[in-house]
């Protein structure tokens, strides 16, 4: 009877060759998988000791053939079949661009980023990488960025237990073999964040080597075929997203031509079509390339107030990710001191701007044991804040929040005439009059308050509901209360449509946004 794999999950053909010579130049290896009319090319790898694999991630149901190609007589023509049956439990494929400024998991569950950052946490050996695990399992982050390669900064100069190449530490690689047993590890966690339901934005290149092992200057074909390595091991876990670097700009031995060389391998090599981005230090890359599948962002002061943030969606039209916004932290650098306060601030001004954010922890530890780059444990307030506004998020509407004035009302997100937020930010209101942009919105359409302190929170929803005026041409008012607020900072409301008022709404596509 054949294997049963489930959709999205992965099918792995296990081969035995030759170990001579160097099978990792020597030997090519590929697969070709089919069901009805759909065809995928998928390559193969060497993994040591004479085993070879090919690894599979199956996008439909239904019974798949598979036939090898190689180079060598006792790997090629290898065939078979297994049926690839119906996801189960949180199993929902891979993550993708959906509504053009948000996500969705392959099925169409929306996903809503609330990502973290460890840049190093699967170099620190066995106890820490398991404590950092039990933290994400616990937390509400579902993404984290996080490097292949070992990192050599700030409070994180340790020797990783194992190296990606075969050769003499601390710089004499062979970089024509590669160490399986680096790789074997690496995706292992990748594995157990999949079982997490965390996505691994997984950080290609970065400039924090700085020669002590070279990884960061690299030779052309030795950056090639590690990037080619890489994705045929991992592209068939589904929580894979690709990052061609941390900082790119900041890596002064690669060129524009390399990036584009890269990215270009990336997606020819990469069968799935994994979300794909670059992440800036100083220059920001230009997101609009094809490539790049969303906007990977460092840039606190974007969402440091309002109607920063929203300027990114224009010039990209793409997801907008604020990926590093500054951490929560105390360490003497200025780029690690955020307030909790001010972290979750930045959380909601990205919301609010129709974009996501991510997080970063960097407390000092007696050890070094600090969050951003090495794991362990999460010491900071924001993470509750954090867990409190992903919730109100997935709760929110399926396309996601767009911003519905844009122009001139920077406080309100939603989906006209269904669903608002309104975050006030560090403003110490007493009082809100039911004011909104008037797009979609009719005479008599009846709306619920809720008052939201984001800080403690705690959701009042208010006992009276709201009957929409006639619209004027800007702004839409409401019979009832005025909204009082509790005069402290960090304020947010939920405005949502009753569901039971009948009205219809207005053609959206006859309203006009502008006023030129």
């Amino acid at each position: 009877m054949p294997e049963r794999i489930e959709q999205w999950d992965i099918f792995e053909l296990v081969l035995h060759g030759p170990s001579s010579n160097n099978p990792f130049v020597d030997i090519d290896l590929s697969a070709t998988f089919r069901c009805q009319d759909r065809q995928i090319n998928v390559s193969g790898f060497y993994d040591g000791q004479g085993v070879y694999r090919v690894r599979f991630m199956p996008v439909s149901q239904g019974e798949w053939t598979y036939i090898t190609h190689s180079n060598h007589p006792s790997l090629t023509g290898k065939s078979g079949s297994f049926t690839c049956i119906a996801p189960t439990g949180n199993n929902h494929g891979p993550v993708r661009v959906a509504h053009t400024f948000h996500f969705a998991y392959s099925d169409g569950t929306p996903y809503r980023q609330i990502g973290t950052t460890a840049y190093a946490w699967t170099h620190q050996g066995e106890e820490l990488e398991s404590q950092t695990l039990e933290t994400l399992r616990h937390s509400p982050f579902n993404k984290i960025r996080m490097c292949v390669f070992p990192k050599n900064y700030a409070f994180n100069s340790n020797e990783p237990p194992l190296y990606p190449f075969e050769g003499t530490p601390p710089n004499q690689w062979d970089t024509t073999r590669f160490n399986p047993r680096f790789f074997q590890h690496f995706e292992k966690r990748v594995g157990q964040l999949r079982d997490l339901g965390i996505e691994a934005d997984i950080i290609l290149f970065h400039p924090y080597d700085k020669g002590r092992w070279g990884f960061d200057r690299m030779d052309e074909a030795s950056d090639d075929r590690y990037l080619k390595y890489v994705i045929a091991r991992l592209s068939a876990y589904r929580n894979v997203w690709w990052s061609l670097a941390n900082e790119f700009d900041f890596m002064t031995t690669k060129t524009p031509a390399d990036w584009e060389r890269y990215a270009r391998i990336v997606v020819e090599s990469d069968p799935y079509g994994h979300l794909r981005s670059i992440h800036n230090g100083r220059l920001i890359y230009d997101h609009n390339q094809k490539w790049v599948t969303h906007a990977s962002i460092q840039n606190g002061s974007a969402v440091e107030d309002f109607g920063r943030a929203v300027l990114y969606r224009d010039v990209y039209r793409k997801p907008c990710v604020f990926d590093e916004v500054k951490y929560e932290g105390n360490i003497p650098q200025r780029w690690g001191n955020l307030t909790a306060e001010e972290m979750v601030h930045r959380f909601w001004q990205g919301t609010i701007a129709g974009t996501y954010v991510g997080h970063g922890e960097t407390y000092l530890h007696p050890q070094d044991i600090i969050w951003w780059a090495r794991g362990g444990q999460l010491y900071g307030q924001s993470p509750s804040r954090i867990a409190f506004l992903r919730k109100i998020l997935e709760e929110g509407p399926k396309e996601g929040l767009e911003p519905i004035d844009k122009w001139q009302d920077v406080y309100t997100v939603g989906q006209p005439g269904q669903y608002y937020l309104i975050y006030f930010g560090k403003e110490r209101r007493t009082e809100w009059n039911f004011d909104l942009p008037q797009v979609g919105l009719n005479a008599k359409m009846r709306f619920f308050v809720d008052v939201i302190d984001t800080w403690n929170m705690t959701i009042e929803a208010l006992p009276h509901s709201y009957v929409m005026r006639e619209p004027d041409t800007y702004r839409a008012v409401a019979d009832g209360p005025v909204v009082r607020l509790p005069g402290r900072p960090w304020i947010a409301l939920r405005i949502r449509r009753d569901p039971n008022d009948g009205i219809v709404y207005r053609d959206l596509n006859k309203i006009v946004y502008g006023e030129g």
